[in-house]
């Protein structure tokens, strides 16, 4: 599939730590079955996304004329 960006177009990039609510909940540590895990199961997540110079990320995408 092929997105077209015209000149000036933000790009917004969502870095998820769960699929919830579209797919399954992440109990963030291993259960044998995760369709029966209970509410004791569940710990909360800290998700940390670091950008300076030492930690440098990029998306990189084709210009196409």
């Amino acid at each position: 599939m092929d997105h077209v960006f015209k000149k000036g177009h933000t790009l917004m990039v969502e870095i998820p730590n769960t699929w919830f609510p579209l797919y399954d909940r992440n109990p963030q540590k291993f259960v044998a079955n995760i369709m029966r895990a209970k509410g004791k199961d569940y710990k909360a997540a800290t998700v940390t996304v670091v950008s300076d110079a030492e930690h440098v990320s990029s998306v990189v995408l084709p210009v196409v004329e």
